[in-house]
Order: structure tokens, then sequence, then C-alpha cells
């Protein structure tokens, strides 16, 4: 699958799955914009070895009119987006009645309405172009509910909910929109809950290992590369028809 030619946006793809997702785009052939805090110049220089144009903008995607920005940078330098993939977000465990107000705003702001401003603003040059592909990365948490995270699952089951309706308002075009569910992904975010049993006294191969058996029965994590390359796929003439979708990478997870 050659994707030259076209231009690539990935929101928070300076690290974990974003980066993941913007390897595997930049192998296909797509021009690319990262997008995430800090110094990309690393990350670029690593990218550019596979040929495309690769660009970076530090957008805060809580933010709309950074957003906004970012898209106006897309066109002005890169002539568009082609490929929108949704995939910045952030995390907080904790009960709903003791679910800080703040932590509430921020993960709905980064998590959901940023796929909303994000999808909003890239849809009108895709429709003037007559070709587009949304890939929204939600997770099996917009799919099934986990206990503490209420902020989180609500936004990704947004998530899956505005696929759908995108999906619907780009049936008839060469516009399509999906989300791509991933089980447990060994990132930041994840590391995070295997540090807290760790600090329990927890062995941290054990730590590891009980994480998994609560979820995904193949105990062994999901890949970035593995979802970068499902998004490639997607973005190809075999995955044309494939609209609304929320598809699951997880191991087993929603087997059970």
């Amino acid at each position: 699958m050659s994707l030259e030619g076209k231009t690539a946006l990935v929101t928070g793809s300076t690290s974990g799955i974003g980066l993941g997702i913007a390897q595997s785009l930049a192998k296909a052939g797509a021009d690319l914009i990262l997008n995430g805090f800090g110094d990309a110049s690393k990350v670029i220089a690593d990218l550019q070895q596979f040929g495309g144009k690769i660009g970076h903008h530090p957008a805060d995607v809580s933010d709309p009119a950074q957003i906004a920005d970012m898209i106006s940078y897309a066109e002005r330098e890169f002539g568009g987006i082609d490929i929108l993939v949704n995939n910045a977000g952030i995390q907080h465990v904790s009960s709903v009645e003791e679910f800080p107000v703040e932590r509430w705003d921020a993960i709905i702001a980064i998590n959901l309405s940023s796929v909303f401003h994000s999808t909003r603003l890239a849809l009108p040059g895709m429709r003037k172009r007559g070709w587009g592909r949304i890939v929204n990365i939600a997770s099996t948490h917009g799919l099934v509910g986990s206990v503490g995270k209420a902020a989180y699952v609500a936004a990704k089951h947004g998530v899956i909910g505005l696929t759908k309706v995108v999906a619907l308002e780009t049936a008839t075009s060469n516009i399509t929109c999906n989300a791509i569910c991933p089980g447990w992904v060994l990132t930041p975010l994840v590391q995070k809950q295997i540090d807290q049993r760790i600090s329990k006294g927890i062995d941290p191969y054990q730590a590891q290992h009980d994480l998994l058996a609560e979820k995904q029965p193949s105990l062994e994590f999901v890949t970035p590369p593995q979802l970068g390359e499902l998004v490639v796929f997607l973005c190809s003439e075999a995955g044309s028809q494939i609209r609304g979708a929320a598809w699951n990478v997880d191991g087993g997870w929603l087997a059970q």
C-alpha cells in the first residue's frame, strides 16, 4: 500500500501509539504532520529516513483555537490533510464521587472534543479534494466500562458515537471514518498503572502479568506498530467500504 502524495496529521504523535501510527504512515510514503508538546526534532529526523515531508505543530488539542491554527498550518504548508488520525488522549483514575472536576473537563476536552474540532475543520478540505480517511483512536473502553475511569470511558464512548455520525454523513463520498479500539498497549499511561502496583510491593513482572490477566486473555500487549498497520489498511482501497466501524484490537478482551 502506497500513500505517496497523501498528507497525514496524527495528534499526540511524538510518543506511544501516535508515534507508532506516524511511523507506519511514513513507511507507506505519506507526508506527515506530527502533533505534541516538547522538542520533536529527534522524531522528525527518524521519520525523514522514509523520504516524505515531515512537519510538527505543537497545538494543545484541548484548545479549539490551537486546533484551528494546526489545520491552517496543514493547509498552508502541506496543501491540506488527507488522513486525520485523532489519537491524543489523557487518563485519570478515580471514583465518580471523588473525580476532580478539572480532570473530567480536561479528559473530555482532549479525548472527545478535540476529535470533533479536528474532524469538523479537516472535512471541508477532504470534500474539496474528493478523498479522505479519518481514524479515531478510541479504546476497548469505548465499548465497555471499567471502575474508576468515568471520564475516559464516557469520552471514548462518545468518540465511537461521533465516528458513526461522521461515517453516515460522508457515506456517499470517498471519505471514510472509523474507530480503532485498542486493549492494553504499553504506553506511558498504562505504565503508570503498572507502577502503582509495583509501589505496593508487587514484583514488576507480576504487576504487568496481573494487569493483563484482568482483561486481556492473550496476556500480551497490543503494540503501536500493529495499530499503525491497521491505520494504513483503513487508508487503502481495501478499506474503502469500512465505514463507522469500531475495530477492537484487544487480545480477546471483548470476546469474554
